[in-house]
């Protein structure tokens, strides 16, 4: 869990990086919206999502979901772990050869992931390894055949 914090924070301060010089726009353009509506002198509907909002949060979503699929699917492969779970001394293996999974492990586990966090369900998958008996796999673990270790168990 401590793991998965660490890799959350960090790919909200990435998405923070992409999303704050956008805001502005965003913000400029409802309030410039609402302001028309104030000075109409009606009663009028405005909609924050339209041409001008939604490319921007798209671009985010894009990068909350590219961005984070990078951050998690390469260093999977590569090392088994992202930085998250370096520090908390954990990786991601295979269910059956105990080694580092193979690509499409990585993106499964990342795309279950990545669409039940954009769902909101992503909470209860968070925290089913808290009470998955006896791999403490998380949906996404169990989908992609992966469990997590510590780096002692899997050295």
């Amino acid at each position: 869990m401590a793991a998965r914090l660490i890799d959350t924070v960090v790919l909200a301060l990435i998405t923070l990086a992409v999303a704050l010089p956008l805001w502005s726009t965003v913000t400029g353009h409802i309030d410039a919206k609402v302001e028309a509506a104030k000075q109409s002198g009606r009663q009028v509907t405005v909609y924050l999502v339209d041409g001008t909002t939604a490319p921007v949060f798209l671009a985010i979503l894009a990068v909350v979901l590219i961005g984070g699929g990078l951050y998690e699917v390469l260093p999977t492969l590569k090392w088994g772990r992202t930085l998250g779970k370096k520090l908390c001394g954990v990786r991601v293996l295979d269910i059956e050869s105990h080694d580092t999974p193979v690509l499409a492990q990585a993106i499964k586990r990342w795309l279950v992931y990545g669409v039940l966090g954009v769902l909101v369900i992503g909470v209860v998958n968070a925290l089913w390894c808290v009470f998955d008996k006896p791999w403490r796999q998380c949906w996404h673990d169990k989908l992609a055949r992966t469990f997590i270790a510590s780096d002692a168990a899997s050295d």
